[in-house]
């Protein structure tokens, strides 16, 4: 390991990676030598990701998947460790949202944010939790955001979903740090993506994808003796 490639050879595996803030961190990972395992459910939006990673160099295998499915899981897992080795870290960074009245939402719309901020957490840490505690180590970062911390108007279904985040990562932390697995989430307010409308907000003032990228990259290279539990992520102007 150099201190220019502090996660040189290692393998992270980084859900939601076609764009926005799972490009960015795909990006500073392959910087910092990691060997990338992308998914998202876009295979075409995937494929030039992929793309773009390997140009610069990284080592890259794209497994198209949905993540809120559980038959996607093992093959995804399967696929990346087949062509890039034990997946050593893991960023669980795809997420939908689903914005409006609780009082007006369908049953559909619960499920699909539930199932995709919340249970494709569970079931890809359950996946590669084994591993990990064989080995005696490894990484496992949730993307969350402060609206698992804050209400709003409109947020019921996604505010519960990352409140769930919040609380499953805690717990998760305590069940694995006994095998010496780090868990951790980042909580970032409104980043200047196209995930969700931000009305009249300055996206210039706003977080930027990359600003989650570098919280990851610092947890993940953090002194082996502790790790750094959670991170709340804000512009330093309002937008």
């Amino acid at each position: 390991m150099s201190k220019d490639k502090p996660l040189d050879g290692k393998v992270a595996l980084i859900t939601g990676a076609s764009r926005g803030i799972g490009l960015a961190i795909a990006r500073s990972l392959a910087e910092m030598g990691a060997k990338l395992g992308l998914c998202a459910r876009d295979p075409k939006r995937l494929s030039s990701a992929a793309a773009e990673l390997e140009r610069q160099g990284a080592s890259v295998v794209a497994v198209p998947a949905d993540v809120s499915r559980s038959s996607d899981i093992a093959p995804l897992v399967q696929k990346t460790e087949q062509s890039l080795g034990p997946v050593e870290i893991l960023v669980n960074n795809a997420g939908i949202g689903y914005f409006g009245p609780t009082h007006e939402a369908s049953e559909a719309n619960w499920d699909a944010v539930l199932d995709t901020n919340l249970k494709s957490v569970f079931l890809l840490s359950r996946a590669v939790a084994p591993g990990m505690i064989a080995r005696r180590g490894g990484h496992i970062v949730n993307i969350a955001s402060l609206a698992g911390k804050n209400a709003f108007a409109g947020g019921g279904i996604y505010c519960a979903s990352k409140w769930g985040l919040l609380g499953l990562t805690e717990c998760m932390a305590e069940d694995l740090r006994p095998h010496g697995i780090r868990v951790s989430a980042v909580c970032p307010g409104s980043v200047a993506t196209d995930f969700s409308p931000h009305g009249t907000k300055d996206p210039r003032k706003m977080l930027q994808p990359e600003d989650v990228a570098h919280a990851v990259t610092m947890i993940l290279t953090q002194a082996p003796q502790s790790f750094i539990s959670e991170v709340l992520l804000r512009p330093t102007q309002k937008p």
